[in-house]
Formats: C-alpha cells, sequence, structure tokens
C-alpha cells in the first residue's frame, strides 16, 4: 500500500444513463422508448421524472465540480435528438445535449458521451424488433453519425453501446429492443453481430472525421470456477472466451475468436454477410472501458455444451469466501485488479474502469448526514486494487468513474437501490423535493480526489 499519487491527467467522475437521469419523458420534442411501455409496481417506478436532470443538472455539475471531478460520462438519449429513430432530427433535442455538455466544459469537466444504453425508440422497436434487423443498424449508424458531426470537436471520450457484451447472452433481446423475439442460439448470434458491426461503423467514422478517442465496453464480472474440477474450468474459459475476449478481439483489430465464427458457421446461420469482417477488423478503440460490480463462480455440473451455456446461462454460485450485498453481488475487489491486469497485459491499451460501486438501501430522516462507511470501504479498497493494477502490475489505467454517485433509479427502476455519495431526495412513488444531500462519503471521496487517489483515508 503507497501513498503515490495518480497520474496528473487521471480522471475522476461520474456515470450514468439518461433514462435514470433525465425524466422530462415528453418534454423537448423527445419520442418514446422502449422504457415508456413500464408500469410502477410494488418497488419499480416508471421513468417519467427520474432524477430530474433535464432540468436540474446544472445542481448537479456543480455538486461534480465541488467534488473535483474532471470526467462526466452521460448517455444521449438516441429519442430526444431523433424522436422515431429514423427520419428527421429534433432540434431541440440536440440544442439540450449543446447547452449540456457545454455546462460540462464550462466546469472543467471532460465530457464522456455513450450513445446507446438499452432505450430503443419504440418505433424501431414496434416496426423492427431494434438489432435484430439490419434496417436498426443502418438507423445507429446514421444517429451515431450525426452525433458525432454535432459534438466530435467538444467531446473527446466517446462509447457506442453500454456492455456490449449483454448483447451476447441470456437478456439480449429485451435491451437490443428485440421485445417479441425468442432468444434461441441463431437470435442472440444475430444480435451480438448486428451491434458489433453498428459499433464497428461508427467508431470508423468518428476516427476518419475527428480526432476523439472511442472504446468498445464491456460489463466485466470476474468468474472463478466453482471448484477445481476441468469442467468447471473449461466452460468458465469458454464463458469468457465468447462474452469478453470475442469483442475485446474485435475491439482491438483482431477480428472475432475463431470459436464465435465456428458456432455461426457449423450452424449455417446466415448472419454475416459479405464485408461485415472487414468492417469490423478496420476499426479500433483507442481505450478499453468496463464496469465492475462483482464476481461469481460457475458450476458445469448441469452444462452439456456451449449452446446451452450460451442460450440458457450456466450455474453461477456464490462464493463462500466474499461478503454480498442485499442484492447479493458479491465484492471482490482483487477480482477487479485481476481484470484490470488481464486486459492490459492481453490488449497493452489504456484501461478505463467507467463503472464501479455499490448499491444500499438507505433513507434520509431529512435532518441527520447518511452514515455510509460501508461505501467508503467498497470504493476505497477497489481503488487501492486498481492502484495495485498500476503500480506493481503496470497497467495504463485512464480513470476511474463510479456509477451514479448521485443517487438515481437503478437499471430495474427501483430508488431503493442507491450508489450515490449524494442523496437525492424522493422514493418510488413519491416524488418529494429531489434535495440533493451528500453523505459522509461525498467529503471522503472530495478527499480522495483532492490528493489525486495518494490518500485513500
Amino acid at each position: 500500500m503507497t501513498n503515490s499519487a495518480f497520474k496528473k491527467d487521471f480522471l475522476w467522475g461520474n456515470s450514468v444513463s439518461s433514462m435514470q437521469t433525465e425524466g422530462a419523458y415528453n418534454e423537448g420534442g423527445k419520442g418514446p422508448s422502449v422504457y415508456d411501455l413500464v408500469e410502477p409496481g410494488e418497488h419499480r417506478s416508471d421513468w417519467k421524472v427520474a432524477i430530474d436532470d433535464y432540468h436540474r443538472y446544472p445542481e448537479d455539475f456543480d455538486l461534480m465540480k465541488d467534488l473535483g471531478m474532471n470526467c462526466y460520462r452521460f448517455q444521449i438519449s438516441w429519442s430526444r435528438v431523433q424522436p422515431d429513430g429514423e427520419g428527421e432530427f429534433n432540434p431541440e433535442g440536440i440544442k439540450f445535449y449543446h447547452d449540456f455538455i457545454d455546462a460540462l466544459i464550462a466546469r472543467g469537466i471532460e465530457p464522456m458521451i455513450c450513445l446507446y444504453h438499452f432505450d430503443m425508440p419504440l418505433n424501431l422497436a414496434k416496426k423492427y424488433q431494434g438489432f435484430m434487423s439490419r434496417e436498426v443498424v443502418d438507423d445507429f449508424v446514421r444517429y451515431g453519425e450525426k452525433m458525432v458531426d454535432e459534438f466530435g470537436s467538444k467531446v473527446k471520450y466517446w462509447l457506442t453501446f453500454n456492455e456490449q457484451n449483454l448483447y451476447s447472452m441470456q437478456g439480449c433481446a429485451k435491451i437490443a429492443g428485440a421485445l417479441e423475439t425468442p432468444e434461441t442460439l441463431e437470435n442472440i448470434l444475430t444480435i451480438s453481430h448486428h451491434v458489433m458491426l453498428a459499433h464497428a461503423r461508427v467508431s470508423n467514422y468518428l476516427h476518419q472525421t475527428t480526432q476523439a478517442q472511442i472504446g468498445g465496453m464491456l460489463a466485466y464480472t470476474e468468474l472463478y470456477p466453482a471448484t477445481a474440477k476441468p469442467a468447471d474450468n473449461f466452460y468458465t474459459e469458454q464463458i469468457n472466451q465468447f462474452y469478453n475476449y470475442n469483442l475485446l478481439d474485435a475491439f482491438t483489430g483482431r477480428g472475432y475468436v475463431p470459436a464465435f465464427l465456428n458456432l455461426i458457421e457449423q450452424n449455417h446461420f446466415q448472419i454475416i454477410k459479405p464485408g461485415d469482417l472487414d468492417i469490423i477488423k478496420q476499426q479500433r478503440s483507442d481505450f478499453l472501458p468496463f464496469s465492475y460490480y462483482r464476481s461469481t463462480t460457475l458450476s458445469a455440473d448441469n452444462i452439456t455444451d456451449l449452446t446451452q451455456l450460451l442460450t440458457k446461462g450456466g450455474a453461477f454460485k456464490d462464493n463462500p469466501y466474499l461478503k454480498t450485498t442485499e442484492w447479493n453481488w458479491q465484492i471482490d475487489p482483487l477480482g477487479f485488479r485481476n481484470i484490470i491486469v488481464k486486459m492490459w497485459n492481453r490488449y497493452r491499451l489504456p484501461i478505463f474502469p467507467i463503472e464501479n460501486g455499490i448499491g444500499v438501501i438507505e433513507e434520509w430522516d431529512g435532518q441527520h448526514e447518511i452514515q455510509d462507511d460501508y461505501r467508503i470501504v467498497y470504493h476505497r479498497e477497489h481503488l487501492q486494487a486498481m492502484k495495485d493494477a498500476m503500480e506493481i502490475d503496470g497497467a495504463d489505467v485512464l480513470g476511474y468513474l463510479g456509477w451514479g454517485l448521485i443517487d438515481i433509479l437503478s437499471s430495474q427502476a427501483d430508488m431503493r437501490k442507491r450508489y450515490g455519495v449524494v442523496y437525492v431526495n424522493r422514493t418510488n412513488h413519491d416524488l418529494r423535493d429531489m434535495k440533493r444531500v451528500p453523505k459522509k462519503s461525498y467529503h471522503w471521496l472530495k478527499k480522495v480526489i483532492a490528493a489525486n487517489g495518494a490518500d485513500l483515508y
């Protein structure tokens, strides 16, 4: 454990999505997305207001500046700038993001744009089944190129898809806007390929037209074999190959791993068209961004073959050697370090963890500061693991972005699951005043950033 600081230009910041923050679902010319179909439930809000950042973002940017943050990864809502996902763009929506980006830059905060975070314009979901269709690949590329044209001179860091490997596994149809599509092996592989093709085309355009940088992003869960059984280890590596290395290899100009192409060919799936693989090999990532929250283990006892693994998932088991959150996510800072080191050693591109944090049910009594020491411990241990990856293992890390560090709705629209160092005063069904209230962790993080990581205590 050292007291040395990170490099001078290290990026400290916050990551969010548009539907979890903006609200204003029917303002400013915004069209509907698939998220507007979600009805409130016992532990679920709708997405109509979120934390009202559409109207309140200057207040939140001031908090980020006070914290010392110099990077904010946010998402452009496709249906805000192009209401149907095809056809005319919405000047009012585009102006909103110009003003939004300018406000960040005025505060010394580097914007990072993500183009898609699961919120398919409803028109494209109904008309084409989202990324099951090559028409939607073309639509996304038109949208992405327009955003690059608008913001490419202002914004240095870009992402196409949030957690792109999620389009290679169970649950991919929903986040791809393919709401009525069964998740057969062929459909999963189709969605995965179409999303990579869309990423590659936008990445290539950005490099041809700007000096900006772009990275292909993974949701990286460290996975251990549940036992020393060879099958547990084998299928753990199969998951790594198909969910992680297949995309990372493609992001870095190597193309897909051979096993992915073999699986398509051997099943006679007509997914890849002439020229697709050339487009994918032409693109490159300038950095490798990923999200990390937890690790788990895999038991292969009931796995019979690769197709079953990809379509039904593995038998994941809790690790008895790790602590578990109330959302049953296991806390594993060493897994964080291991992922950074593996990615760096294999690809030698700057690594950028852009989501990390702990979700906890918290309530504010309206008077006293929330004493979230557990959040301080979580981030301290992960920052130390990242520092070890840099100083001991030699990895090049661009920065560290926490997830939802001003409280937002969870990915399941549950306001109870809070990641923030700032409390937002609303519940799932009561908007209250949405006052922003710093927690104990806010003051700790402010001190850490001021010291550029030299002092984590």
